[in-house]
C-alpha cells in the first residue's frame, strides 16, 4: 500500500497578486496542509535589458502524517497530460 505524505509543487504565474490568491487558496483547501510556502520575482534578461517576469510560487502540501498515515492516495503520473 503506498501512502502519499507530502508534496511540493512549483508555479509560474504572471504577477504578485495571482502569487497572493494561489497561496491564499492552498491555505484554504481541506484535504490537505500548507506546511510552507514562497514565492520570488524572477526575470529574463537578454543582453541587459528584461525580456520576461514571473512569480515562482513554491508550495509544501502535507496530505497525512508519515508514522501514522490515515488515507492512500494513488497518483499515477504516466498519465498526467502536459501543455506543449
Amino acid at each position: 500500500m503506498k501512502f502519499l505524505i507530502s508534496k511540493v509543487e512549483t508555479y509560474r504565474v504572471s504577477d504578485e497578486n495571482e502569487a497572493k490568491e494561489l497561496i491564499e487558496s492552498a491555505k484554504r483547501a481541506k484535504n490537505y496542509t500548507l506546511s510552507k510556502y514562497s514565492n520570488e520575482h524572477k526575470e529574463r534578461k537578454q543582453k541587459g535589458e528584461v525580456i520576461d517576469e514571473w512569480q515562482r510560487v513554491i508550495l509544501t502540501k502535507v496530505y497525512t502524517d508519515e508514522k501514522e498515515p490515515e488515507m492512500t492516495f494513488e497518483e499515477d503520473d504516466e498519465d498526467a497530460e502536459y501543455e506543449d
